[in-house]
Formats: C-alpha cells, sequence, structure tokens
C-alpha cells in the first residue's frame, strides 16, 4: 500500500500545485488513499520532495527529477546490451533477451527507462528478459535493433 500511495503522491505533485500537506491528504483521500498528515510528510521526505516557488510567488511541493528516472541515451543502452546481453530470439510480439545470471533487472531497466517507442514494455526474470514490441512493431525488426546494439 505504501508504494501505491506513495507512486500517488508522485503523481498528484506532478498535476496539482500542491501548497501543503493538508491538500495533499484531501487529494489522495480523493483518489482513494487514507493517509494522515504525519504519514504525508514520511512520504514526501522518502520521495524527496522540496518547496519550489513558482510564478506569483507561491510555494508547492515538487520532486526532482532523479537519476534513475532520466530517460536513458542511446549510446547508454548500446553498452549495456553489449555488456549484458548474450542471446536475443523473437516470436511475435515478444523478444527474449538472455543476460549472465542475476543480470537481466540491469537491461530491463535501462531498456524501460529509454523510453524507445518501439517497446511497450519488459519483465525481467533472473537471466531473462521478456520484450513485447509495441503494436504496430515486428518483433523480429526489433530482434535485428537489439542484435545491433548488443554487437550480436
Amino acid at each position: 500500500m505504501k508504494a501505491q500511495r506513495q507512486h500517488a503522491v508522485e503523481g498528484l505533485l506532478s498535476t496539482n500545485a500542491v501548497v501543503s500537506q493538508i491538500q495533499l491528504v484531501e487529494l489522495l483521500d480523493a483518489a482513494g488513499f487514507e493517509a494522515t498528515q504525519a504519514t504525508v510528510s514520511r512520504d514526501l521526505e522518502e520521495l524527496g520532495a522540496v518547496k519550489v516557488r513558482v510564478p506569483g510567488g507561491e510555494s508547492i511541493y515538487a520532486i526532482p527529477e532523479l537519476p534513475h528516472k532520466r530517460a536513458v541515451p542511446e549510446d547508454h543502452l548500446r553498452r549495456v546490451f553489449s555488456d549484458w546481453v548474450v542471446d536475443i530470439a523473437s516470436n511475435e510480439p515478444i523478444l527474449i533477451l538472455r543476460t549472465p545470471p542475476g543480470s537481466a533487472h540491469v537491461v530491463a531497466s535501462a531498456l524501460d527507462r529509454s523510453a524507445r517507442p518501439d517497446v511497450a514494455g519488459t519483465v525481467a526474470g533472473d537471466d531473462t528478459i521478456l520484450v513485447v514490441a509495441a503494436p504496430g512493431v515486428v518483433a523480429r525488426d526489433l530482434a535485428s535493433i537489439f542484435r545491433g546494439l548488443a554487437g550480436l
């Protein structure tokens, strides 16, 4: 429940000018989350929220963009693929990427953060990643692109 609430807090802060913790409690309540001011205070601290001044002089809560949430540039994705991807197979609309044991999450995270429009999503296990091609994308073609990134 905490993770869902904090995800909701992030969303609310990105779409509303939240000036107080009480206002955030009310917004959470409207979104179906019960929280006290003390809980919201802890959530804001854990999320790294800060008060920022906006035009007009009002201060609102905001969460600075964290490095792990920034989009991954293509050259970083290429480096991750070349370091960790050892095999790629496809079967419409899914690709299967193989990695050494314990490293699938590294590749999946980089792929998720790359915000590629040709990827609908990923699921990572220990050494296997299922990549779902976006609608209209041929998995075999995407596999070819990924092989190029991985140097396979």
